[in-house]
C-alpha cells in the first residue's frame, strides 16, 4: 500500500512508471497544498485550481526531482509559483495593499477602542480561529507565506528559504514581523484583561521572544530577557500570548479537500498521465 511507504520510496516507484505510487504520493500531500492555496489566495476556486495545477506540474517534473529537498518543500515551491501567477492576473487583487506598519497601527487602535473583549466560553474556539484566520489573511503576501510555511506547515527556516528563494536571515526577519502582527490581533481574545501600554524601559519583547523561539539570541541575551520577564508582568503576558498564538497556528485544522475537487483533480491528473504515456 502507498500509505505504508515513505515519500522517497514512492518517488522512486513513481519514477519507474508506477502510477499508483505517484497518485499515493500526491494524495498524501494534497490537503496541505490545498490549505496553502486557500490561505494564500483566500478563495476556494483559486485553491482548487492551484491544487490541480500543482499536482499536474509535480507529475510532469517528477523526473527532475532529485531529492535535494523534501517532497513537501518541492510541492510548496510549485504551489507558490501558481499562487503568484493567479494573484498577478486576478481582477480582485488590490491596487495597493496596506503596509504591515499601517496594519499594526490599525490593530492597536482597534485593541484600545475595544479592550479585553471576553468571548463567551462556547464561542471562544470559533472566535479565536476566526481572529487567527483574519490576522493571517490580512498580512501582505510576503509575510503571510513565511508565517504559513513556518508556523502552520512546520517547515524549518532553511526549508522556507528554499521555497521562497531568499536567505534564511530574510525568512526570519519577515517571520518575526508577521508573528508580532498576528499576535496583536489575536491577543485581545486570549485574555479577559486589556493589555497595558509598555513602559519606556521595556524592550521590544514580542519580537525578541520570537527570535528566542528560533534560537537566534545568545545565552546572555536570553538570561537578560528572562530576568526582565520575571519582574515585568506586562511583558510576560505578551510573551505568553505569542506562545499561545503560535500554538494556535500549529493546531490549525487541516481542511479536507472537497470530494468534487478530489474527483476533478484525479481526473485531470489521470488525463495528463494518459497523454504522456
Amino acid at each position: 500500500m502507498g500509505t505504508d511507504r515513505s515519500d522517497q520510496e514512492l518517488v522512486e516507484a513513481a519514477r519507474s512508471g508506477d502510477r499508483a505510487a505517484l497518485e499515493a504520493l500526491l494524495t498524501r500531500h494534497q490537503r496541505r497544498v490545498y490549505r496553502f492555496g486557500l490561505k494564500m489566495c483566500r478563495d476556494p476556486e483559486d485553491a482548487k485550481d492551484i491544487l490541480q495545477d500543482t499536482l499536474i506540474a509535480a507529475a510532469r517534473t517528477l523526473p527532475e526531482f532529485r531529492g535535494a529537498s523534501s517532497v513537501s518543500t518541492w510541492l510548496y515551491t510549485i504551489a507558490r509559483s501558481f499562487c503568484i501567477k493567479r494573484r498577478r492576473r486576478s481582477k480582485f487583487a488590490p491596487v495597493q495593499e496596506e503596509s504591515l506598519e499601517a496594519r499594526q497601527a490599525s490593530q492597536e487602535a482597534r485593541r484600545i477602542a475595544d479592550p479585553g473583549r471576553a468571548p463567551d466560553e462556547s464561542l471562544a474556539g470559533k472566535q479565536l480561529e476566526g481572529a487567527l484566520e483574519e490576522a493571517i489573511g490580512g498580512l501582505q503576501p510576503m509575510y503571510r507565506e513565511v508565517l504559513l510555511l513556518r508556523d502552520l506547515e512546520g517547515l524549518t527556516a532553511p526549508e522556507v528559504a528554499d521555497v521562497l528563494g531568499i536567505s534564511v536571515e530574510a525568512v526570519k526577519s519577515r517571520l518575526h514581523r508577521a508573528r508580532v502582527s498576528v499576535r496583536e490581533q489575536v491577543a485581545p481574545l486570549l485574555s479577559d484583561e486589556p493589555e497595558v501600554p509598555l513602559a519606556e524601559a521595556c524592550p521590544d519583547i514580542v519580537s525578541l521572544f520570537s527570535r528566542h523561539v528560533e534560537g537566534e539570541i545568545s545565552s546572555s541575551v536570553c538570561e537578560e530577557m528572562e530576568r526582565h520577564l520575571a519582574s515585568c508582568g506586562r511583558c510576560r503576558s505578551r510573551c505568553d500570548s505569542l506562545q499561545r498564538t503560535l500554538s494556535l497556528c500549529r493546531q490549525a485544522p487541516l481542511p479536507l479537500v472537497p470530494e468534487p475537487v478530489q474527483h476533478q483533480v484525479r481526473r485531470a491528473l489521470r488525463q495528463f498521465l494518459q497523454r504522456t504515456s
